[in-house]
């Protein structure tokens, strides 16, 4: 009899995790992918093997190589034991350095003006990467628990667009939209057992998230959103009950929605800021900016707004750059110069190990400051590589990076403003929503040419899209509102736009 043919002597082994310490026994030959995503580990290209977005260092154990390791990780990382999880299963007892770990999560806790009502509301915010959920008490607004999650999704992709095309092959779409409707349900649970409130008295749920997301639980098809002119089949409110969802612990048959978008990639995420901002009752011209590998943005006032989306790329993830990562534990998250040198804030007081999005926006400005990189992005000493604090290094290419991001939003917001008849100096608020916006620094981001606005007039919005959601709650007739903020916005194409190419052209130089 073999150990297959007796499950009572299936052979397991055991994962150690630094940091933390934590401790796992799994299945011998299991898929080292399965069991570190959900220890948070991020597998930005599906795991796939065509990025280094999960590299994890062997402290201890036996790790195989394979072609994708080698053609990725330099000879140096693999001689000090890195690997790529992605690629590995499990043939030993091994203890693993977590490239990625502590991941903040922008929770919500803006006071806003409401109407009460009796019961309680949760709203869900469903993030590519993040998922929060709030339970409210409707009679005072107060929020009585909050869970936050990776999104599931994130196994079969890190970005929007690998979500499509996982979507788009056969089946892909059910198992996402099964994902994700089952891990929603569970936070749900989790946070009306903490809050210690019945079931039967949760009135409503709202949801928000882009429009990608938006179809991938309403189960609305995506293969339009594949393909030129990218446009959805159906981005409208959308209602379910509970027994839909296979939610039937929420025994009060609460409404839930999921909120409208405002058009192709604008989703109801930024549909939830317009109203978080309040936007669509401002009298003087704002703009909200949410920065990811979409950039959305929605410029106007009560009368008139446009909205648009550029796809910036991960750059201000930290994914495809050399020594990006995610905001976590070991990532330069603020640099800045002090008597001429480069001083880094590192996420958890830790040695290096990658840079994130807000640190890569510092570490340019400053270059630019030093003189290090001219403002066509080039290193002044024409080195392949610039020193941020060692190990962690930027290259040309991580720098090219930044650039076609940055260039891309500034084109878009650029071309908006035109389109208005307006100018930046006109704007009187532009809020930046999303955690991202949430920790740039915005002198930096100023200095790179990314937000061609004056720093006192931009403001971290937080996440408006949270904010939005329970707001949503509140609206007395919410279809009357969401049609009146759909009236007054116009989504643009700005692939459509002739002039755009041109402008981010002009956008991606770095100011002089």
């Amino acid at each position: 009899m073999t150990v297959a043919d007796n499950p009572a002597r299936l052979e397991t082994h055991t994962i150690t995790l630094k940091p933390t310490n934590v401790q796992l026994t799994v299945p011998a030959g299991a898929p080292l992918r399965d069991l570190l995503f959900e220890q948070g580990v991020e597998f930005p290209c599906g795991g796939h093997g065509r990025c280094r977005g999960c590299k994890v260092r062997i402290i201890a154990g036996g790790a195989g190589l394979n072609d994708a390791q080698r053609n990725l990780l330099k000879p140096a990382e693999i001689e000090a034991g890195w690997r790529l999880a992605c690629q590995l299963t499990l043939d030993d007892d091994l203890t693993i350095e977590l490239r990625q770990w502590d991941a903040a999560i922008l929770a919500d806790t803006a006071a806003f003006t409401f109407t009460p009502r009796e019961g309680y509301g949760i709203a869900v915010d469903l993030g590519t990467t993040t998922l929060v959920a709030q339970l409210l008490d409707l009679s005072t607004s107060a929020v009585l628990a909050v869970r936050t999650a990776l999104n599931a999704q994130a196994r079969h992709g890190a970005d929007v667009m690998s979500r499509v095309g996982f979507a788009v092959a056969d089946g892909g779409q059910a198992v996402l939209e099964k994902l994700i409707r089952e891990q929603i349900g569970k936070l749900i649970r989790d946070v009306v057992y903490a809050a210690g409130v019945d079931a039967a008295q949760i009135r409503d749920v709202t949801l928000v998230g882009n429009t990608v997301m938006h179809h991938l639980f309403c189960g609305i098809d995506i293969e339009p959103l594949s393909h030129y002119p990218f446009e959805p089949v159906n981005d409208g409110l959308q209602i379910f009950a509970a027994r839909d969802l296979g939610w039937d612990f929420l025994s009060g048959l609460p409404t839930i929605r999921f909120l409208p978008c405002l058009g192709s990639f604008v989703g109801s995420d930024i549909t939830a800021g317009v109203i978080a901002t309040r936007m669509h009752e401002s009298e003087k011209l704002v703009a909200l900016v949410d920065l990811g590998t979409n950039g959305e943005m929605v410029v106007g006032n009560r009368n008139r707004m446009l909205c648009a989306s550029t796809a910036a790329g991960p750059a201000f993830e930290g994914a495809r750059i050399s020594m990006g990562m995610r905001a976590a534990t070991g990532a330069i998250s603020e640099v800045e110069i002090v008597n001429g040198k480069l001083v880094c804030r590192v996420i958890g007081n830790v040695d290096p190990t990658g840079i994130c999005g807000s640190g890569l926006v510092d570490a340019v400005a400053c270059g630019l400051q030093l003189g290090a990189i001219k403002a066509n992005g080039r290193f002044a000493d024409k080195a392949e590589f610039w020193t941020i604090m060692p190990p962690v290094t930027l290259s040309q290419t991580d720098v090219r990076q930044l650039q076609l991001a940055k260039g891309a939003i500034a084109a878009g917001m650029r071309l908006l403003l035109e389109q208005l008849g307006e100018r930046p100096e006109n704007v009187s608020r532009l809020y930046l929503a999303g955690a991202f916006g949430n920790y740039i620094n915005r002198t930096s981001a100023q200095r790179i040419g990314l937000l061609n606005f004056p720093v006192e007039l931009i403001q971290p919005a937080g996440n408006t899209a949270l904010l939005g959601a329970k707001m949503a709650l509140f609206a007395p007739d919410e279809h009357e509102l969401y049609a009146r903020i759909r009236s007054r916005v116009r989504h643009v194409g700005l692939n459509e736009d002739q002039r755009f190419m041109d402008t981010f052209v002009e956008e991606m130089s770095f100011p002089s």
